[in-house]
């Protein structure tokens, strides 16, 4: 029994080294060390492991729960971006947004448009739209980029498409919200692109090696472009001259180097005021979190909700709402 309590102890230490190990995607970068932005990945199963041991020590009476409590208290942040508890906020709302990876409209597009038409959104952002997005009732409009969309149903001030050099896509809208100028950016970073044929778990150990080889070389190319796509992303938003909402597909998880970036200086509005588990992306049998709304500090958000009965993409559509004073 000794023995058993011995390993398990020294497995718990190791995971929960595992997790505070992806804080230092704050400030680690994928070109320098990608293991660390790899192991974001692992966030929400080892999590589920370290309270399942905590639980056990309890239960056993060992006085290593307490240790092992007080150290994970240091990841409730973290945890928070996963899954959330709020109360419910006493601001009336005046602006909604719905920002939504449509998938080239392949679940049917007129779906999809009757969807954000009845959704009561001020503004929609869309990415993997596949050509034009013209929702009905919303009579303002992006340019038509490649990837990337936004409707409006107030005036567009100003927009420009954010330069980066990998296959991802953003750009920024200029909205006048209730008297105020608020810049939305819409981020679509680069994809993972797998081919779901070489990530389904095989009961054959030699396939399952390749397989993982194979997640791994998709991986890593991949955070280190987006590394270069959110350099140029944060520049253009810290160097708004006015408050802003970062929305769209991050093809990240939370706690990633990404996240990191791009929530820097800004408020993650699920954090603020979501309710339960924050995963929006349902392709694979394990639902994982990489749509996001973040806000600026002047802005207050109200509500925060992945609707998760909109079947209508890979993804659900994700509803925000705000007050702008």
């Amino acid at each position: 029994m000794k023995i058993i309590r011995f390993l398990l102890t020294a497995a718990h230490l190791v995971i929960l080294a595992l997790l505070l190990g992806t804080l230092l995607n704050s400030g680690i970068a994928p070109k320098t060390f990608p293991w660390i932005n790899v192991l974001s990945l692992t966030f929400a199963p080892l999590m589920i492991l370290n309270v399942c041991l905590i639980i056990l020590w309890v239960i056993m009476w060992k006085k290593r729960a307490l240790f092992f409590l007080a150290v994970s208290l240091l990841l409730i942040n973290p945890t928070r971006r996963w899954l959330n508890f709020t109360g419910e906020s006493n601001e009336k709302a005046n602006l909604k947004i719905v920002t939504m990876n449509i998938k080239g409209g392949g679940y049917g597009r007129e779906a999809i448009y009757e969807y954000l038409n009845t959704s009561g959104a001020d503004v929609v952002l869309a990415q993997e739209h596949m050509g034009e997005l013209s929702v009905p009732g919303y009579s303002h409009r992006t340019d038509t980029y490649e990837l990337t969309a936004l409707n409006s149903k107030t005036e567009i001030l100003h927009q420009e498409k954010i330069k980066t050099s990998e296959n991802g896509e953003a750009f920024f809208a200029d909205i006048r919200i209730n008297g105020k100028t608020i810049r939305f950016v819409n981020i679509y970073l680069n994809p993972f692109s797998f081919d779901k044929s070489k990530v389904k778990p095989s009961e054959d150990y030699d396939k399952n090696k390749r397989k993982l080889r194979y997640i791994l070389s998709t991986l890593i190319p991949t955070f280190k472009a987006h590394q270069d796509e959110v350099s140029v992303i944060k520049k253009t938003i810290a160097e708004s001259p006015y408050p802003v909402i970062v929305a769209g597909d991050f093809n990240a998880v939370p706690n990633s180097y990404e996240y990191y970036q791009l929530s820097e200086n800004l408020k993650d509005v699920f954090v603020e005021t979501g309710n339960g588990n924050s995963t929006s992306f349902h392709d694979y049998k394990i639902p994982i979190r990489i749509d996001y709304v973040f806000c600026s500090e002047e802005i207050t958000p109200v509500r925060y909700t992945v609707d998760r009965r909109a079947k209508m993409s890979d993804h659900y559509p994700i509803i925000a709402e705000f007050k702008i004073n």
